[in-house]
């Protein structure tokens, strides 16, 4: 009973302590959720169990994947991360990842595509078959990135240091967040989320980001030259970063921060007005270039029977989101008329066709 009084003590004075900050923060016209999340850092108490998603950042002991590293030719790469920490060996692409590596390097045979993990490597056993497909083009590299060493010297290496990607309510969607930004400040080119299939080549294309709605700039898809105005936006977005990461914050860190900078940028608040002219050479596609599927329609990518209204709808875009977050459990039959397996037919034959009976 002796300890009861302490302990109560003690969190009656953590609880004034903290009640006091964020009438602070109120006061000084401070963002609560972010009030709240410097407190909960603070004071040390960072999400133990999500932290342990990125727990495999810091094992490079066993790694066997060929590392990322210099040279990388400016402004020729596409670049994909998987950001997840496996426990089995061997190289973890879902075959609705590897579709999305396949599109892009089908559709950019002279650009080098890259997939790249934080996670460690053992790649000492035999691929599956859709994966052995995919290495078959010779443009695509699966590169070993590791951490300390990718983070020193740039401008987030103190805050990759300070283990605050830890203390994030999402730490590996984060940690794809930040290195997005960071690789295209690094090497320029240009960035694709793992569920973006590529219906178009990109290699002409530079400098450039889509609009999911009036209000947002995505950052599912994104292109910064590793000179000028782009390395210029990518810097300012790192900047940010470090600045104003929010770990309790799902899209701040990606979406966020790439519209946070064009709306200084180009000098306006809405998504529409942000054309080349304003934005310094910069290029703001409208939602149905790449996200032609809003994400709150995403079951149209299974549906037969809208399948050719659909299909009708993606023909002008350059690659398409099929939002992954949400459509990961949603079946696929192959050979079915289902949109997302039209264009995987087309745009990803070798993975598609080794997938088995369900894609």
């Amino acid at each position: 009973m002796g300890m009861i009084r302490p302990r109560r003590f003690f969190a009656f004075s953590l609880s004034l302590v903290v009640a006091c900050y964020l009438c602070l923060a109120i006061w000084v016209d401070l963002d609560w959720q972010n009030a709240i999340y410097r407190v909960w850092y603070i004071n040390g108490f960072p999400n133990s169990s999500e932290a342990g998603e990125i727990a495999c950042y810091y094992d490079t002991s066993h790694n066997t994947l060929e590392q990322f590293s210099p040279p990388v030719a400016s402004d020729k790469g596409i670049f994909f991360l998987e950001t997840s920490c496996h426990s089995e060996p061997g190289i973890h692409l879902t075959p609705r990842q590897a579709c999305a590596v396949e599109s892009a390097a089908k559709m950019n045979p002279t650009m080098d595509v890259y997939v790249l993990f934080p996670s460690p490597v053992v790649d000492n056993i035999s691929h599956p078959s859709h994966l052995q497909e995919l290495l078959s083009y010779t443009n695509v590299r699966l590169r070993h990135l590791p951490m300390d060493l990718y983070f020193r010297d740039s401008p987030l290496a103190e805050w990759y240091s300070s283990g605050i990607l830890r203390t994030s309510r999402w730490p590996r969607s984060h940690a794809s967040d930040i290195l997005r930004y960071l690789t295209l400040w690094k090497f320029g080119g240009i960035y694709l989320d793992l569920d973006v299939v590529v219906t178009k080549s990109l290699k002409d294309l530079t400098n450039f980001a889509g609009a999911e709605s009036d209000e947002d700039v995505a950052a599912g898809v994104l292109s910064f030259n590793s000179g000028g105005v782009g390395h210029k936006l990518a810097e300012a977005c790192v900047t940010e970063l470090r600045r104003d990461f929010r770990g309790y914050d799902w899209g701040h860190n990606g979406p966020g921060i790439i519209t946070k900078v064009l709306k200084s940028t180009c000098g306006t608040e809405n998504v529409r007005e942000m054309t080349p002219k304003r934005c310094q050479g910069f290029r703001v596609f409208p939602p149905h270039i790449f996200y032609p599927i809003p994400w709150r329609k995403w079951r149209l990518y299974f549906d037969t029977q809208q399948s050719e209204e659909t299909l009708h709808r993606l023909a002008r875009s350059r690659a398409i989101h099929v939002w992954n977050k949400f459509s990961t459990q949603a079946n696929i039959t192959v050979g079915s008329k289902q949109p997302y397996a039209v264009i995987a037919s087309k745009y990803c034959p070798r993975v598609y066709a080794n997938v088995g009976a369900f894609f």
